[in-house]
């Protein structure tokens, strides 16, 4: 069996990531591995925001990104700080892309041991069993992929 020096978690800020990120760092804590907590911004809103900026010169598609980005690394770094101890070593990224290949790259760079994520995310209405961008995962991860389904 491969060790686990590095777990990733997915993060869309959905009711279904606090279980992810506890899970992942109990885990963590237990293999003596590092923590990598990430969300993607789609690049799909970016787009919808685009067509928005056609129609209100004024709005400025740049600067609500800019404040987006900051924002979600923002809420990364206080969910870090809520859930995750001291003791194990944490690190936060945000990027803009498509989430599964978001995902996909960045396991590729940070050689990722492990990935951590919801079975469903924002969406209860499309996929409602499994949410899109974890059945992309489950296709497509070339690591294990441990999925935490939300507890009734």
């Amino acid at each position: 069996m491969k060790t686990i020096n590095k777990i990733m978690v997915a993060v869309d800020f959905s009711d279904h990531s606090e279980p992810a990120v506890l899970y992942a760092a109990g885990l963590a804590e237990d293999v003596g591995a590092q923590l990598l907590l990430v969300n993607i911004y789609n690049e799909r809103d970016i787009d919808k925001m685009e067509t928005i900026a056609f129609r209100i010169p004024e709005f400025s598609v740049q600067a609500h990104v800019d404040r987006n980005m900051e924002d979600r690394r923002n809420r990364l770094a206080e969910l870090a700080e809520k859930l995750i101890p001291d003791t194990i070593d944490v690190a936060v990224s945000v990027l803009i892309g498509i989430p599964y290949k978001g995902l996909l790259q960045l396991i590729e760079e940070k050689k990722i041991d492990l990935l951590v994520m919801g079975t469903k995310g924002r969406s209860n209405f499309v996929d409602m069993i499994i949410g899109s961008c974890a059945q992309k995962m489950f296709r497509r991860s070339p690591i294990p992929l441990l999925s935490i389904r939300e507890t009734t």
